[in-house]
């Protein structure tokens, strides 16, 4: 089979794949299961293969990249225009593999493994923050029903939150001073969370 090009529409299980001969002509636009995508390429000579960098695509470019082929990744809105009918995964595969050889496409950098660990830390930092501001937020609405405000910002929250527990004449309840106590540990734990990362960052 003289394959010169093939673009894949990635999934996590089932992946269309569409290839194409050095006119362009379609030889195969198929189907396989993930299992199945090392043995079919293994068995291919090398040629240009186009992903979509999404989820998991640097791990396949790798991997197929080690069979031999050359893989390149695009960002899905410059692979959109090349869609001719409907969206579904055939149609996908077919433009990937159109969108890959043309001359004056936009490639992504293939990302190392060390590069998206680096990522995936800033990532998850991120999302610590976010957590982190929404349980700040959460712990000064509450506070304000009581009609208690703490300035914004964490560090504030953290000054005046056991001030506010050990003080006994502010009428809060004893089952909302739990809450409170329990609130502010599981920010506490948050704080710490993004110190590390950014440490290790």
């Amino acid at each position: 089979m003289n394959v010169k090009t093939i673009g894949i529409d990635l999934a996590k299980a089932i992946f269309h794949i569409h290839g194409v001969n050095e006119y362009g002509k379609c030889l195969f636009n198929k189907q396989i299961k993930r299992a199945q995508m090392i043995s079919f390429f293994a068995n291919l000579p090398p040629c240009l293969v186009g992903m979509e960098a999404c989820s998991s695509a640097h791990y396949w470019a790798r991997k197929l990249q080690v069979l031999g082929h050359t893989v390149k990744l695009m960002a899905p809105q410059f692979v959109k225009p090349y869609v001719k009918t409907n969206k579904n995964d055939a149609a996908d595969a077919e433009a990937i593999c159109e969108a890959v050889s043309r001359p004056n496409m936009r490639f992504v950098p293939m990302k190392s493994s060390e590069q998206l660990a680096v990522l995936a830390l800033h990532r998850a930092r991120q999302g610590f923050v976010k957590v982190r501001t929404a349980q700040a937020n959460q712990l000064r609405g509450l506070l304000a029903e009581h009609g208690i405000i703490i300035p914004k910002g964490i560090a504030h929250i953290g000054k005046h939150l056991p001030e506010i527990l050990e003080e006994y004449e502010n009428g809060l309840h004893g089952t909302f001073r739990q809450l409170l106590e329990r609130l502010g540990e599981h920010l506490k734990a948050l704080d710490r969370q993004v110190q590390e990362l950014e440490v290790q960052l």
